[in-house]
């Protein structure tokens, strides 16, 4: 038998030795090259022969997306545009003030032409003697305001009112006042309307709570309402009233344990605030610690919040 003998490959014919393999004929007959690879090791199929088609190069990675927080503006809730107003100049003067409880003065400005503004509103009012001041305008605790009366919940630090602001208050003394300003106002539409006041920010919070009674009787609407004293919570009229026309869910905390009545809960007031939800609507009155903390928490569910802050220079 012979050594070699032909072999077919692809339709040409191939001398090959018996016992070589098919891959080291087709070398040996120069149908493939070899090429030095990696470290200097033969490689086959590469080197002299046509190079394959090669693959497209992958596309430069894009960058990544950065996320820009909004333009910071606490009185305006992300996404809204921002409505327009009319800022209108009035003028009139105190008639009546009045002690709602140790850390809370009523004070009533009786203006000569009414002031169209919606329930959250705020304006702002210059007194003699005293630096202007951004101010909410309320009800009586009973509802009561007329159509020409802006009414005002002012708190008083530590109980005294010497050389604060609602120290600067006398029946008749002139006052002047520009408005509205803010985003806090009361928007009917759907969702929960979850409302949280601090102290003083009831004032807003009142107001807006009973326009949504007489606006939207069929909406949902919790309540929250705090002082860091059980005393000053000065507001159960209007809450009683509340309660009468169908608010099923108000809740009152005090920080502080001293005449604490039962039905008053231990603070923060923030760790009373309901289960948020996405398409709730949330206004906020008070301290900037708490306006802060709702506004944090209304964020990590994605729900309107809508901040009424209280002056810090009272």
């Amino acid at each position: 038998m012979s050594a070699r003998c032909s072999l077919v490959v692809n339709g040409k014919s191939v001398r090959v030795s018996t016992g070589d393999t098919a891959l080291d004929d087709a070398v040996s007959d120069g149908m493939i090259s070899q090429a030095q690879g990696l470290h200097g090791t033969a490689m086959l199929g590469q080197g002299a022969a046509p190079a394959g088609r090669r693959a497209e190069p992958r596309a430069q990675r894009a960058e990544p997306v950065r996320l820009k927080m909004p333009a910071a503006n606490p009185l305006q809730a992300p996404g809204e545009p921002e409505p327009t107003q009319e800022s209108l100049k009035r003028s009139g003067s105190i008639t009546e003030i009045t002690r709602l409880c140790p850390g809370v003065v009523q004070a009533v400005v009786t203006l000569t032409n009414p002031l169209p503004y919606q329930p959250g509103h705020q304006v702002v009012l210059t007194l003699n003697g005293w630096h202007p001041v951004t101010l909410t305008p309320s009800l009586r605790v009973d509802g009561a305001a007329e159509l020409n009366e802006l009414v005002f919940h002012l708190g008083v630090e530590a109980g005294v009112v010497a050389g604060s602001f609602a120290g600067e208050l006398e029946l008749g003394k002139p006052v002047k006042v520009q408005g509205p300003v803010g985003r806090g106002q009361y928007r009917p539409g759907g969702g929960r309307l979850v409302l949280v006041a601090d102290e003083a920010g009831f004032a807003g919070i009142w107001a807006i709570a009973r326009a949504a009674r007489y606006i939207e009787p069929a909406r949902e609407q919790t309540l929250v309402v705090g002082a860091r004293d059980p005393l000053d919570l000065y507001m159960r009229p209007a809450l009683d009233w509340l309660t009468a026309t169908g608010v099923s869910r108000i809740v009152t905390v005090a920080d502080r344990n001293r005449q604490r009545p039962p039905d008053v809960r231990p603070g923060p007031l923030t760790a009373h605030i309901p289960m948020l939800r996405a398409n709730d609507a949330v206004h906020v009155s008070g301290r900037a610690a708490t306006v802060g903390a709702v506004e944090v928490l209304a964020a990590s569910v994605g729900a309107r919040c809508y901040t009424i802050p209280l002056d810090p220079t009272l």
